[in-house]
């Protein structure tokens, strides 16, 4: 771990959805330190709110009531303009659904983000080519991502996420379409990508949970997904 301002600091974050039959308390007076350069594992059960944490790490929700900050910067209560640019600066992200770019090839996914931040063409797909070949997908450079499995969409995902070499990685179900075999590959790639960086990552096998320095268990408090009680291991 590095000195310096905490990667992740949050404290009494609340965000509450409103549902048809009543309103669903995803997270309740949350409390989470991340440590610059640790790799931390989220688990607890579907619902429990692991994902909106880290939407609202990544300011792309908003909560009820807490602070938030990431790398020493305040999330809560800044512009959509402040918070894309704070996500150019500190975060990489692999959503559990991809959001890739389906008429771009997979090398022009990977390398799109450093292309937006400035970085040549060129160099940004060498990065790419490298980033691929470590994930295992090399041999689909050129395809586009219709044509993939979603265990290779899932892969191409996480070179994107890596590409622009930012310090805060945040992985949402990011391996949840491989098998084990598959996903244990992935996490020996993670590791190696890992080095220097935070990662905050749910994770839903134990098998994997070796290459983690942390892990945090949601554990219920009330019938109504309020969750807020969390174990560290």
């Amino acid at each position: 771990m590095n000195d310096g301002p905490a990667a992740l600091a949050m404290r009494g974050v609340r965000k509450t959805f409103e549902a048809e039959n009543a309103p669903v308390r995803a997270l309740r007076g949350v409390d989470l330190a991340v440590a610059s350069g640790e790799f931390v594992a989220l688990m607890g059960p579907s619902g429990c709110g692991k994902s909106t944490l880290l939407n609202l790490v990544a300011g792309l929700d908003t909560a009820d009531e807490g602070d938030i900050s990431v790398a020493g910067e305040q999330v809560t209560g800044r512009s959509e303009d402040d918070l894309a640019r704070l996500r150019r600066r500190h975060i990489g992200l692999v959503f559990q659904f991809f959001n890739l770019l389906e008429g771009m090839t997979v090398l022009e996914n990977v390398a799109l983000p450093a292309v937006i931040a400035g970085r040549r063409r060129k160099m940004a797909e060498t990065r790419a080519r490298d980033l691929l070949d470590l994930l295992g997908i090399s041999d689909k450079a050129s395809a586009v991502p219709g044509v993939l499995s979603g265990g290779q969409r899932q892969r191409l995902a996480i070179a994107r996420a890596f590409l622009r070499q930012a310090p805060i990685i945040l992985l949402d179900e990011a391996t949840s379409a491989l098998d084990t075999d598959a996903e244990q590959s992935i996490q020996a790639a993670l590791a190696r990508l890992v080095q220097g960086r935070t990662v905050i990552a749910i994770a839903h096998r134990l098998s994997t949970l070796n290459s983690f320095d942390r892990i945090v268990v949601w554990l219920p408090v009330t019938p109504l997904h309020a969750w807020s009680n969390m174990w560290t291991a």
